[in-house]
């Protein structure tokens, strides 16, 4: 067997979405989240289902939505997309205008960043989150216990 990298795979390849709706995904990708469509596979179906392509921020994560059933239930099972805290409002206010569902924000320590949560209309839960992995480690090494 041939030896695998010491630390593993080199990164994130892309994320797949399954939903009910292309379009009505189509508007939280490029409405709320500003991704730019690069693929959509109109009536052909090369994968398992008609599906479109998206890029994602400065580091351009491909993010594939593929048609077809719903996650049969919401949980706290989720993918996080970092934001500016000076955007934290704007942000609220586009989820609000989609209609998509807010969720009330985890306990937290102070200074561990904001977050929002919403769920799409196929229970796919997304966060966006102002803090950073280094901030959330250090405020943790300072205060055990979650407040909000």
């Amino acid at each position: 067997m041939p030896d695998l990298p010491p630390n593993g795979p080199k990164g994130l390849s892309h994320m797949t979405f399954i939903v009910a709706d292309l379009d009505r995904m189509d508007e939280i990708m490029t409405g709320l989240l500003g991704a730019r469509r690069i693929y959509d596979s109109g009536t052909e179906t090369f994968s398992l289902s008609r599906e479109r392509f998206y890029l994602l921020g400065q580091d351009q994560l491909w993010i594939a939505v593929m048609e077809g059933e719903p996650l049969p239930a919401r949980s706290y099972n989720h993918v996080a997309f970092a934001i500016d805290e000076a955007e934290f409002e704007a942000y609220r206010d586009k989820i609000a205008a989609l209609g998509l569902e807010l969720r009330e924000t985890r306990p937290r320590v102070a200074g561990e960043g904001r977050s929002l949560y919403f769920y799409d209309h196929d229970n796919h839960l997304f966060e966006l989150h102002t803090g950073t992995l280094s901030e959330r480690l250090a405020r943790y090494a300072h205060a055990p216990s979650a407040t909000l």
